[in-house]
């Protein structure tokens, strides 16, 4: 009798243990396996819109910079320029002019040096030929000027012009009348005409030509 008792306690016992492992199933301890890929997935989702918010792309880049560089070289871009070619040929002409009368000068100054002899006759031949040279050149400057300046200007230039060509034969001609009657009259009208119109040539293209 007594044995049975004890083999009774012992079952009893053994199934205690069996229900109290039962009541500490691991459902209670740890996730499933499809919990713990419901949690990963998650998580991932959560991570990849953190990185599409955080870090641009490059494409992005590329078009910023782009654009960026196109807004400074459009602010760094030079503004039109006047064409400077109309006023450098102007500039050009003048100087050309320049050269030349300065060339005639020295052509005329040896013509003047280096007559054929000392007789009038030869001194008159001289300042005939000077004559030539500097009136062609008045009037070859005075057609550049022409083309050059505003019709406005022109025209006061035209008046001053008729007013000088009165002195300039005025001037001569009193030069002249200390030889009245004699073999220099008329070479010193023509020597006065000629350094007169020297002068008007370089006058000219100095304040009017451009």
């Amino acid at each position: 009798m007594k044995h049975k008792h004890k083999l009774l306690i012992g079952m009893l016992s053994i199934l205690l243990e069996l229900v109290a492992a039962c009541g500490n199933s691991p459902e209670e301890t740890t996730n499933s396996p499809s919990e713990n890929q419901d949690q990963n997935d998650r998580v991932t989702q959560e991570e990849s819109v953190d990185t599409a918010v955080e870090v641009p792309s490059k494409d992005s880049d590329s078009n910023n910079s782009t654009s960026n560089d196109t807004k400074d070289t459009s602010k760094n871009s030079p503004a039109e320029q006047e064409d400077p070619s109309a006023t450098n040929t102007e500039t050009s002409l003048k100087e050309e002019y320049l050269k030349k009368l300065n060339e005639a000068k020295k052509e005329t100054d040896e013509m003047r040096n280096n007559p054929a002899d000392d007789s009038t006759y030869a001194l008159k031949a001289v300042e005939g030929e000077i004559y030539e040279v500097w009136d062609g050149l008045l009037n070859e400057i005075y057609g550049v000027l022409k083309q050059q300046l505003p019709s406005e200007e022109m025209n006061k230039l035209r008046d001053a012009q008729r007013k000088w060509i009165d002195y300039r034969d005025k001037t001569a001609l009193e030069a002249s009348l200390k030889y009245k009657g004699g073999t220099m009259e008329h070479l010193e009208y023509t020597v006065v005409l000629n350094n007169l119109t020297e002068e008007r040539c370089f006058e000219l293209v100095e304040h009017y030509m451009k």
